[in-house]
C-alpha cells in the first residue's frame, strides 16, 4: 500500500500572497487550480479576515467576528473564482480583499464536484448543496437548520471528518468540532476563550463517513437559516487533526504529523487562548514566529517565544509562550501539507 495518494500537496491546498491594489478586475493567479474556499487575510493592517467559497458564491464572513453574512456588491471586492486563482475588485467592505499596497495572503482549497440533496434524521428535513473532494477529504456543505435536536447532515467526504467549521448566515459566534475535544464541545472560531460545553451543538454524536450531526442550538440549527459547514478529513501524507500537551520549554514537544506541514492552525482549550496560523510561505525558513490569528483583526504578529519549527515529518514547539507551549496545557492542531513524509514512489520529504 502507497504511504500516500497525494503526492503533490498543492493541487489542492496552496498559500497565495499578493500585493492589493484596490483597482477593478485584479486578477491573482499562481493558485494551481480553481479554489473553492479561499480566506484572505491583509497582513500589513488590522482588518477583518474575509472567507469566501463557491457554494455561497460572492458572501463573505470574517472568523474574527460574530458578524451576518455579507452579500458582496456588484464590481466591488471579490469577484470571482477562476482557473488558476481569483479575481478581486475595487474595496467597498473588507480590506482584506484588495487593499491598496498592502500584502494579503490567501489559504486556498480545493474541493470540486457539486451536488445537492435533503438533510435527515429528527425534524423536517431541508435542502443542502455541497461541493467535495474525496481525495483531499474536504468539503463544503451548505444546509438550512430546521430547529430539531438530531439534525444529520451529509458531508460527502467517505471518511469522518476530524474537524468542522461552521457558520450561521445571521450575527452568532462561529461553531467548530475537532475530534480531539470531541462532541460534547464548540470552540468559536472568532474567541480566544476555551471550548463551551453543550450537548446543543453536535447533540453529543460523533460525526460518521456520511454525516455530522447538531443539536437544537441556533448557531448549528436555526430553523431555515442558511449555514455553511467546511468539513475536514484525513488523509495520510496530506493533513492531520490532532492534539498534544506543552511542556514550555523551548524545546517543546514534537508532533509528527507523517508529513512537511505548509500551513498549522493552534489552538489552546485548557484554558483562555486564541487561535495561531503559521505557513511556509510567508516565512520559508525556521524558526516560524510569523502568525496570524482567526479570532483577531490584527496585522501579522512576529514573536520569538511563538516560534514552531516545520520540519519534514512534523511540528516542533520551540517557544515558551501560552499560545503554543505553556507547561502542561492541551491545544488542538490542524496541518495541511508542503510535502507527505513520503511520497506513493518512495521519495521522502527533504528537511527545511
Amino acid at each position: 500500500m502507497a504511504y500516500t495518494t497525494i503526492d503533490d500537496p498543492t493541487d489542492y491546498f496552496n498559500t497565495k500572497i499578493f500585493t492589493g491594489d484596490n483597482s477593478a478586475n485584479n486578477a491573482v493567479t499562481g493558485v494551481g487550480f480553481q479554489p473553492d474556499f479561499i480566506w484572505f487575510k491583509n497582513r500589513s493592517a488590522a482588518n477583518d479576515h474575509a472567507l469566501v467559497d463557491s457554494v455561497r458564491g460572492r458572501k463573505a464572513l470574517s472568523s474574527n467576528n460574530t458578524s451576518a453574512e455579507l452579500t458582496l456588491n456588484a464590481d466591488k471586492d471579490f469577484q470571482s473564482f477562476d482557473s488558476d486563482g481569483f479575481t478581486v475588485d475595487v474595496v467597498e467592505q473588507l480590506n482584506s480583499f484588495n487593499k491598496s499596497g498592502d500584502s494579503i495572503v490567501t489559504w486556498n482549497w480545493l474541493a470540486g464536484t457539486t451536488g445537492s440533496g435533503t438533510t435527515t434524521g429528527t425534524g423536517t428535513g431541508k435542502a443542502y448543496s455541497y461541493s467535495v473532494n474525496t481525495t483531499s477529504g474536504f468539503s463544503i456543505v451548505k444546509y438550512l437548520g430546521n430547529g430539531s435536536a438530531g439534525h444529520t447532515i451529509p458531508h460527502h467526504l467517505g471518511a469522518v471528518p476530524k474537524m468542522i467549521i461552521l457558520k450561521r448566515d445571521a450575527a452568532t459566534n462561529w461553531s467548530t468540532y475537532h475530534a480531539s475535544t470531541g462532541n460534547g464541545k464548540s470552540d468559536p472560531l472568532n474567541e480566544a476563550e476555551v471550548p463551551t460545553t453543550s450537548t446543543s451543538f453536535w447533540n453529543d454524536t460523533t460525526p460518521t463517513s456520511s454525516v455530522f450531526t447538531v443539536g437544537s442550538i441556533s448557531n448549528t440549527n436555526s430553523n431555515d437559516s442558511s449555514i455553511i459547514a467546511y468539513c475536514f478529513a484525513e488523509k495520510q501524507g496530506y493533513s492531520k487533526f490532532g492534539s498534544y500537551t506543552g511542556n514550555g520549554n523551548v524545546s517543546g514537544p514534537m508532533i509528527v504529523t507523517g508529513m512537511k506541514p505548509a500551513w498549522t492552525m493552534i489552538k489552546r482549550t485548557s484554558s483562555n487562548e486564541g487561535w495561531y496560523i503559521n505557513d511556509t510561505t510567508r516565512l520559508t525558513t525556521n524558526p516560524n514566529d510569523q502568525y496570524l490569528r482567526p479570532n483577531a483583526a490584527g496585522e501579522e504578529g512576529t514573536t520569538p517565544s511563538l516560534a514552531i519549527d516545520l520540519l519534514s515529518n512534523g511540528i516542533k514547539m520551540r517557544g515558551t509562550d501560552s499560545g503554543y507551549n505553556e507547561s502542561g496545557s492541551t491545544y488542538i492542531y490542524m496541518a495541511f501539507a508542503e510535502n507527505p513524509f513520503v511520497t506513493s514512489s518512495g521519495v521522502p520529504a527533504c528537511a527545511r
